[in-house]
């Protein structure tokens, strides 16, 4: 019954902001790791942001300063706040939870930073 739901993804201008959202049942959200990863067609899928349990976070290098992640338990929810979007971030992005060696996958949401 484990389903992660992503949305908030679609076509931004350089410079512009999204914001993706993870809506998350069928796990214990509260005790979970949460991560967003992307993939670019022809790349390995690359971690882009982590949240533990206890609300610390982590970042690729390629989006420090300019992405951050957030979770709130009480909707089950992971969020990204992505801003000032570069076309090198355009990419699918997969929602994923992890407790301990266990990870579960959502279905990816489609952004494209283009002018």
């Amino acid at each position: 019954q484990v389903q992660l739901v992503e949305s908030g993804g679609g076509l931004v201008q350089p410079g512009g902001s999204l914001r993706l959202s993870c809506a998350a049942s069928g796990i214990a959200f509260s005790i979970c790791q949460m991560n967003w990863y992307r993939q670019a067609p022809g790349q390995q899928r690359e971690l882009v942001a982590g949240i533990t349990s206890a609300g610390s976070t982590n970042y690729a290098d390629s989006v420090k300063g300019r992405f951050t992640i957030s979770r709130d338990n009480a909707k089950n929810t992971v969020y990204l706040q992505m801003n000032s979007l570069k076309p090198e971030d355009t990419a699918v992005y997969y929602c994923n939870a992890r407790w301990n060696f266990v990870g579960y996958w959502g279905q990816g949401t489609q952004v494209t930073v283009s002018s």
